[in-house]
């Protein structure tokens, strides 16, 4: 079985190779420079969300047929790579290498454009934009894939009260909370669902239900509790529990 092409070899030969062949051997010279154009896109968006936002095909004409082939080949299918690249994305997420989680993730997409990790991945990445609006994006479109996950309901609404924040939105805060509470409800042990649930609560002044999400949340891990809310909750409501002082 074939090894997947190390990373600084496909480098190398999307720069060293050029043009497939074929394609170049046929179309006008202006079709030339529109591909090779794309194809300077793509090594140039490496660590943007979707290449920069082209489509899974021009992403696809651009990296060369013969690259993305040799990238599934060591695989039984191209959607089996495109979950090795999403898995590989979020082990160097989690290492904080965010260029080359999203170059990971591109991978995936591009491989496979109906893998959900792939946006939800990239959809993490974007959510440290100054506005939210990538993210939600991004995030919408896992979920559409994946309509009972979880992790990508609660990110997803975390992302809504993000720009919540922002906007003052009623329609943001209701859309964020929903989204939260249907993460909780197909996972109760969803911890950060839980406390972003709390904040959610918060905003609609909803104290003892924001104490009650805070406590599950913390049933399963202590790690998710937000003592910046904790604070501003006591200031409202002391808790019910007595934890918090």
């Amino acid at each position: 079985m074939k090894l997947p092409i190390p990373f600084f070899l496909l480098t190398a030969l999307l720069l060293g190779a050029g043009l497939q062949p074929t394609l170049a051997q046929r179309g006008s010279k202006a079709a030339k420079t529109a591909t090779a154009d794309t194809r300077e896109a793509v090594l140039g968006s490496r660590s943007q969300p979707l290449f920069g936002g082209l489509s899974a095909v021009q992403a696809e004409q651009a990296l060369g047929p013969a690259t993305v082939a040799g990238l599934a080949g060591s695989f039984p299918s191209r959607a089996e790579a495109s979950q090795f690249f999403s898995r590989k994305g979020y082990e160097y997420l989690v290492e904080n290498q965010r260029d080359t989680a999203t170059y990971r993730f591109n991978l995936a997409w591009v491989l496979d454009p109906t893998n959900a990790n792939a946006y939800h991945g990239l959809g993490v990445i974007a959510s440290s934009n100054p506005t939210p609006e990538q993210s939600i994006e991004l995030l919408e479109k896992s979920l559409t894939l994946a309509p009972t996950n979880s992790s990508f309901l609660s990110d997803l609404g975390t992302s809504y009260l993000i720009r919540y924040e922002q906007s003052k939105k009623k329609k943001d805060l209701k859309t964020g909370t929903e989204l939260l509470l249907k993460a909780t409800t197909q996972d109760s042990t969803n911890a950060n669902a839980w406390q972003q649930l709390a904040r959610a609560y918060y905003y609609q002044e909803q104290y003892a239900q924001a104490w009650e999400a805070v406590h599950k949340g913390q049933a399963t891990s202590i790690a998710s509790v937000d003592f910046g809310l904790i604070a501003d909750l006591l200031t409202h409501l002391p808790d019910p529990k007595g934890t918090y002082k």
